[in-house]
């Protein structure tokens, strides 16, 4: 039998492996990429007898391999938040998906461990943004307020390595930082002793540092758009930027727009924090488009249909406060 795990690059993904894997043990080929790289059970050769573990993955962007892996005999364990259209039902598929805005796939594993490696699920819930649910179950487990600033900055900083539109624009591949990450059974552990944190660290204050001053290229009481450039820090701190503004503003909806280069922008939406509802909604409506709730993204958007967007933009975030 040969096992794999199949896991987004980002800090969600990460820690819901890191989780798992510290729970319970196991050899398997390690899948993963960029954060919007998630057409990733294509890529596995499995066959009967063999086992899947997917997580942070949407299944709706897979289901065509998942369908065909069932059916190959494959056994498969599925955790996720992200919308997953028509789940399959099938014997062999364990399914664990919840696409409640306040929950992430790092709290589902949590839950379904009954909390054994909760520190790195705080972890998790911090880099996907859900700040609320990592204090509460980091309060919980009897975390002071310095322990808990720690643990939402590795968060995050696992978070803004899975951006970039090519592997090299990020400082460790994902697989990389997942194996830097399995060292440590406690985050704390590895916030004071791992290397590469240290220098992940710097490289993602320095790019918080070219952000700062960046203005929306348009403007309402229930959203703003940013326009960015296609430079290699605006392709890795939009998503940290984008999560920084919703907290920020806590009551309008946020969409970065990174210059690809060609034509297109990379375009990352966060629905109002307040509310974090729409999202989705709104990239649906754009091939390429897909995510949750509280945030969604457009992997290319054509330069010519900007205008559009931002109509569709105030449409659907300006109805919510209508």
């Amino acid at each position: 039998m040969t096992c794999y795990d199949i896991f987004n690059g980002d800090a969600d993904g990460i820690c819901a492996l890191q989780q798992l894997r510290l729970q319970e043990p196991r050899d398997a080929y390690r899948v993963t990429g960029l954060k919007r790289d998630i057409d990733l059970l294509q890529r596995v050769d499995a066959v009967a007898g063999d086992e899947i573990t997917v997580l942070d993955v949407s299944l709706d962007k897979n289901r065509d391999a998942l369908v065909a892996l069932l059916e190959q005999g494959v056994r498969v364990f599925y955790a996720d938040h992200h919308y997953p259209g028509e789940i399959p039902q099938h014997e062999l598929l364990d399914c664990h998906i919840d696409v409640a805005a306040d929950t992430c796939t790092s709290l589902i594993i949590n839950q379904w461990l009954d909390g054994a490696q909760w520190r790195w699920a705080v972890v998790g819930a911090f880099g996907d943004n859900f700040d609320q649910s990592a204090r509460e179950l980091g309060v919980a487990g009897g975390l002071d307020a310095e322990e808990l600033a720690k643990l939402q900055e590795l968060g995050i900083c696992l978070n803004y390595n899975g951006y970039g539109f090519e592997l090299d624009d990020l400082l460790f591949h994902p697989a990389e930082l997942f194996a830097l990450v399995h060292g440590y059974a406690d985050p704390l552990d590895f916030i004071e002793n791992e290397p590469g944190y240290a220098e992940l660290l710097g490289q993602y204050r320095d790019d918080t540092a070219r952000a700062v001053g960046s203005t929306p290229q348009s403007e309402s009481a229930s959203g703003a758009v940013y326009l960015l450039p296609n430079e290699g820090w605006a392709k890795r701190i939009v998503g940290v930027m984008g999560n920084d503004l919703a907290k920020q503003y806590p009551e309008r909806a946020h969409a970065l727009l990174v210059d690809m280069g060609d034509g297109h922008y990379r375009v990352s939406v966060r629905a109002p924090y307040a509310r974090k509802d729409g999202a989705d909604e709104l990239c649906r409506r754009f091939s390429g488009g897909g995510g949750r709730k509280a945030a969604a993204g457009i992997n290319a958007l054509a330069q010519a249909e900007l205008a559009r967007f931002i109509e569709l933009f105030d449409l659907q975030f300006g109805r919510q406060n209508g």
